[in-house]
């Protein structure tokens, strides 16, 4: 059998990668104005990739 690469939710938007914050301002129209923002850990995808234990020990220095 062939194996994939596992992809999982990103652990830091939990699969929610773009989110609307209000600014607490309004439109002439009435509706609320807001700011789009991305995780910065996914760039907006919503998902990661497992990386080996091997590279985790390396960048954290565990």
């Amino acid at each position: 059998m062939p194996q994939h690469a596992l992809i999982v939710f990103c652990h830091k938007c939990d699969g929610f990668p773009v989110v609307a914050v209000t600014t607490g301002t309004r439109h002439r129209d009435g509706s609320r104005a807001t700011s789009r923002v991305t995780c910065p850990a996914c760039q907006g995808t919503g998902r990661t990739s497992l990386t080996p234990a091997s590279h985790r020990q390396a960048v954290t220095g565990a």
